[in-house]
């Protein structure tokens, strides 16, 4: 912080200077979370948890963003306030009894969400390339992805969220290896399916989180986020893990929805985003050491798709 930010510490200090506002902070060592799922897990009130929000966000310690009829709060990022809220997380008793039934319930908000994104890809798992391609055309993506990475000689490549193994497809003839993760057991069936129908011997199917890929570092020469992190509880950790599995100028492409405020998406389709702006999609890889190139857009009918190509610095 420079010299003449003492009123920002000061105001900082103050709004963390209180149990439920430090319980707030604490929280949200693992992500974002909306007002309703933090009364869930304080069991106050929405008016005061709302109260406290507002007061750690106007001291710069949290970022509030609205998406529709939702508002997501996470961490400030780094700098300033920042800092000093990541600072304050060093010094959480984590062991204290209070705290540890906050993190039981957080735990617990967060298998609820877990568990309605597996049940929605279960009963559509076999119709999920058609489902993904109501709102834009996939061909079209895909030739775009060719041709951004035309330039690049992929030992390996990752597939987050591999869904159908559609992108494994259509990387294999320029790919010595691919890997799919998916958290659904019915997409990898689905997955492994397509692959042996479509003869693609030099890719596998694996069972995995996005945030704890269980790969060595610097092993990936190129990354795909293909219309995965609106599902994404923790958008920032997915990032964060891709950046350290990347080699050196090694790539990370990200494809999901611009900003949209089609609500029937979350009740019936399991997004938890409703899309991403080109703002934050930087931030989140400016953070993890990955540098964006210029955002492409493809635009549709009802909604417009992104593309980021972030390199490793």
């Amino acid at each position: 912080m420079s010299e003449n930010s003492l009123d920002e510490i000061l105001a900082a200090l103050r709004a963390a200077g209180e149990e439920t506002r430090l319980r707030i902070l604490a929280l949200f060592r693992s992500g974002e979370l909306t007002v309703t799922e933090l009364v869930t897990i304080l069991r106050q009130s929405q008016p005061r948890v709302s109260r406290h929000l507002k007061l750690l966000c106007e001291a710069g310690l949290l970022e509030r963003h609205r998406e529709g009829t939702w508002i997501f709060y996470r961490l400030a990022e780094q700098g300033g306030p920042g800092n000093l809220a990541r600072a304050v997380l060093d010094f959480i008793p984590w062991s204290d009894q209070l705290l540890q039934h906050d993190q039981e319930r957080l735990t617990e908000v967060k298998r609820e969400r877990t568990d309605r994104a597996a049940e929605y890809f279960r009963q559509n798992a076999v119709n999920w390339d058609k489902i993904r391609s109501l709102y834009i055309s996939e061909k079209d993506v895909e030739s775009l992805l060719l041709e951004l990475t035309s330039d690049m000689e992929i030992d390996t490549l990752l597939d987050v969220g591999t869904g159908t193994g559609r992108m494994l497809e259509v990387f294999a003839s320029r790919i010595n290896r691919g890997i799919g993760i998916d958290l659904s057991r019915e997409m990898l069936s689905v997955a492994r399916v397509n692959l042996e129908k479509a003869k693609v011997g030099n890719c596998q199917i694996r069972h995995g989180d996005m945030y704890d890929l269980a790969l060595p570092d610097e092993t990936i020469d190129l990354v795909l986020f293909h219309q995965v992190l609106h599902f994404a509880d923790d958008p920032l950790s997915a990032l964060k893990e891709t950046s350290r599995l990347l080699k050196k100028d090694g790539r990370a492409v990200i494809v999901d929805f611009a900003p949209h405020e089609l609500e029937f998406l979350r009740q019936e389709h399991a997004h938890r985003r409703l899309g991403f702006s080109d703002q934050e999609i930087r931030g989140w890889c400016r953070q993890v050491g990955l540098m964006c190139d210029d955002m492409i857009t493809l635009k549709g009918t009802e909604l417009d798709v992104s593309v980021w190509v972030a390199r490793k610095k």
